[in-house]
């Protein structure tokens, strides 16, 4: 992915959106060492697991003071107490070179992100829309807004999933309103989509799509958000796959791919994400 030439405003802009949303200006704070953000091994929060409940009850807080190095920042390979994204630095530049290429070249179509957190990712398109002045597209932001689903029978590939036990990736709606707030980014031109994907994607207000951007995790929520949104991807459009290193996620995609004839090859971000811009017509 190129790197960026920060000499002018809105480079300067997207740059210090990039850093502020991932808190790279600043020390990670101390964070409870039984939550997945706590930036501890599987192994660690599985011991600690073990003790939290009997440690609540004697109302005893453990924190993790544990500080990610400066390469799993930029990679994405923490789950951050503070920060607006986990996504790192790099899959932060590819978002925004796949939404300038698309302004650019005059792809058309909105842009959606399904699964958000905190909203960050979604937050910088719209930063990168707003730097380059662009005020007639949409961001959708689709979300449960309390969490992963539970694993779904008709998906055996999700049968092993636990995502739906971490507490810390149910991030509530107004919480993701208020941090779009925050950065001055909140306005008509920013739409919600609560609730499951299954339920939300085939809403009638998604017509066409010049980046759509999935982070679902879960083998059925990445085929749901294909199955729903790919088909309204314009020629030119970039489709970007957050958790494409997780085996349930990359074979929903292999799948959908194999049945629908996708051929545009598979661009590797960084350890963990990976896209592909749809052929022009």
């Amino acid at each position: 992915m190129r790197s960026f030439v920060t000499s002018s405003p809105a480079n300067l802009y997207l740059d210090l959106l990039k850093k502020t949303l991932t808190f790279t200006l600043w020390p990670e704070p101390p964070a409870p060492a039984a939550d997945p953000g706590a930036r501890l091994s599987l192994l660690e929060r599985a011991a600690l697991g073990y003790v939290s409940g009997a440690l609540e009850r004697a109302e005893i807080g453990l924190f993790s003071t544990r500080q990610p190095s400066e390469e799993a920042r930029r990679e994405g390979r923490t789950w951050p107490a503070a920060a607006h994204t986990m996504i790192g630095l790099l899959r932060l530049d590819n978002l925004q070179a796949c939404v300038e290429t698309a302004l650019k070249e005059g792809v058309e179509g909105d842009l959606i992100e399904t699964g958000v957190w905190r909203g960050g990712a979604s937050i910088f398109m719209k930063g990168v829309l707003a730097a380059h002045e662009s005020t007639g597209r949409k961001v959708f932001v689709a979300d449960s807004f309390r969490g992963l689903p539970e694993p779904d029978p008709k998906y055996p590939a999700d049968r092993d999933s636990n995502f739906h036990t971490f507490p810390a990736l149910a991030v509530p709606l107004e919480e993701v309103k208020e941090n779009f707030r925050k950065y001055g980014l909140l306005d008509e031109g920013v739409v919600f989509l609560p609730g499951w994907f299954k339920d939300t994607l085939s809403d009638p207000a998604i017509n066409k799509l010049a980046v759509m951007r999935l982070d679902g995790d879960m083998y059925g929520s990445t085929l749901e958000a294909l199955n729903a949104l790919y088909p309204k991807l314009s020629p030119g459009g970039f489709c970007i796959i957050d958790d494409y290193t997780l085996p349930g996620c990359r074979r929903a995609v292999d799948d959908f791919r194999a049945a629908h004839a996708v051929t545009e090859g598979v661009h590797a971000i960084d350890w963990a994400g990976a896209f592909w811009r749809k052929a022009k017509a």
